[in-house]
């Protein structure tokens, strides 16, 4: 394994940004904070990948992006700062909310999954619970698109789903549905581990790809990978639906 000092030395110093000169003494500076004279720099356009200085992979070392927060969370911390002139207090304080962000985005792999389809240009259907909430809250109709392998067996469910509810709310309680209901949301699941096995390795067939691999190769990944995501985060929504059913 690498040593993490060395892996710090990557992550500190972001290809885009290494070259620029310090705002304060004029030495050629690290990404976000001066190695002569320790001052922070205003922040620069990056993306969370090119933030801690890495490539847009999606098999991270997660120790080592650790490793890079919490080195450059004591750096660039406002308290570090609060006798630094206030701009660069300002700076600081916007560098350590990038950093946060790019921090809780890049070591949750489905979050950094998604992150890097947006950066290539692609929209995943939004099918959160804070969608949901919010179609709610509007009165809207919230977009939900059923995979088509799916068609079938979720029309059934949801029909068994609608009974169920029905009977509760007149005090009844249909033990033999909902033993029928718990055995298709067992199946679900063992799909929607099936689905991250797969999106397990899209992320390898993504790391493999050259910079200078055709458009069709890597449209072609980024096809299956957003297949695999929205399938995933539909049926993760309607396992979260039965058992909202089953145990009301």
């Amino acid at each position: 394994m690498a040593n993490p000092d060395t892996k710090m030395n990557v992550l500190l110093t972001a290809p885009d940004q290494a070259s620029s000169s310090c705002w304060s003494c004029g030495a050629m500076r690290a990404a976000h904070f001066c190695s002569a004279c320790g001052k922070v720099q205003p922040p620069s356009p990056a993306n969370y990948f090119a933030f801690f200085g890495l490539p847009r992979k999606l098999n991270l070392d997660v120790a080592a992006l650790e490793h890079g927060f919490y080195e450059l969370s004591r750096k660039l911390h406002p308290d570090t700062h609060v006798q630094a002139l206030p701009q660069e207090q300002e700076w600081s304080l916007e560098q350590s909310s990038l950093l946060n962000d790019a921090y809780r985005t890049l070591k949750d792999p489905i979050k950094r999954t998604e992150y890097l389809l947006r950066l290539e240009g692609v929209e995943l259907e939004e099918q959160s619970k804070a969608a949901t909430e919010k179609a709610r809250g509007s009165g809207m109709v919230k977009k939900q698109v059923v995979p088509p392998d799916l068609l079938e067996e979720v029309f059934e469910l949801n029909m068994q789903l609608e009974e169920l509810r029905s009977q509760k709310k007149l005090g009844e309680n249909d033990a033999a549905l909902a033993e029928e209901i718990s055995k298709q949301k067992s199946g679900l699941e063992a799909k929607f581990q099936s689905l991250s096995t797969e999106l397990k390795n899209c992320w390898t067939e993504w790391d493999r790809l050259a910079d200078d691999a055709s458009e069709e190769t890597r449209r072609k990944v980024r096809d299956q990978m957003v297949d695999l995501l929205n399938r995933r985060t539909y049926i993760r929504n309607l396992v979260r639906d039965v058992n909202e059913v089953l145990e009301n």
